[in-house]
């Protein structure tokens, strides 16, 4: 299978294609990657993302920018962080991204705890959450193809320290955890469906 992974050098893309390239073909695609730069903050820039990977089975996104920081610096212009990454990024690598998957592929995106359980600091990404599961559940059910479309949503993860003072009380999601709900969406049969990894 010939999977994109979107956010390859982050923590999560990272540890995922590492771990999925034993069994599958893996594009790595970001900002800072050594395989194909995409930014996708940019459809012109996903486009040609797509163009040069050729035809894929399925597509991860680890990668979703959002404003992170106290409720009274949030403006109109830090808000728009979110809604332009972690909303709009996400949301146009599938509307543009389904004109080039090939049949019975899939889209996994990643929104997170912060949809049911806000925290101080993070009403940006609560938002963009939110508004990409409420994307995947309606695409789902016109996507042609046999395309599917599932969002992983997990809490803090282990390899995250730096977050776990923002997340008082959460149990921190094992590295383990998070491939297994990205694994479930990628070669399971749902759709339009938000997989908890905790």
């Amino acid at each position: 299978m010939k999977i994109i992974i979107v956010g390859a050098s982050g923590t999560m893309g990272r540890y995922l294609s590492d771990a999925l390239e034993k069994e599958h073909e893996i594009v790595r695609a970001d900002r800072n990657s050594a395989g194909i730069r995409v930014d996708i903050t940019s459809p012109e820039a996903i486009e040609n993302m797509y163009k040069k990977a050729g035809a894929f089975d399925a597509l991860i996104c680890t990668a979703g920018p959002t404003y992170v920081g106290p409720w009274k610096n949030l403006t109109d212009k830090e808000f728009r962080n979110g809604v332009e990454g972690k909303m709009m990024g996400q949301i146009n690598l599938v509307l543009i991204g389904q004109h080039y998957i090939n049949p019975k592929g899939s889209f996994t995106l990643i929104t997170g705890e912060l949809t049911r359980e806000p925290q101080k600091n993070f009403a940006n990404a609560s938002a963009a959450n939110a508004a990409v599961e409420g994307f995947v559940r309606a695409a789902a059910i016109e996507l042609e193809r046999g395309i599917r479309i599932n969002a992983v949503s997990p809490t803090v993860i282990e390899d995250s320290p730096q977050y776990f003072p923002f997340f008082p009380g959460e149990i921190p999601v094992t590295m383990k955890q998070l491939e297994y709900g990205f694994r479930k969406s990628v070669f399971g049969a749902n759709t339009g469906q938000v997989i908890k990894t905790h």
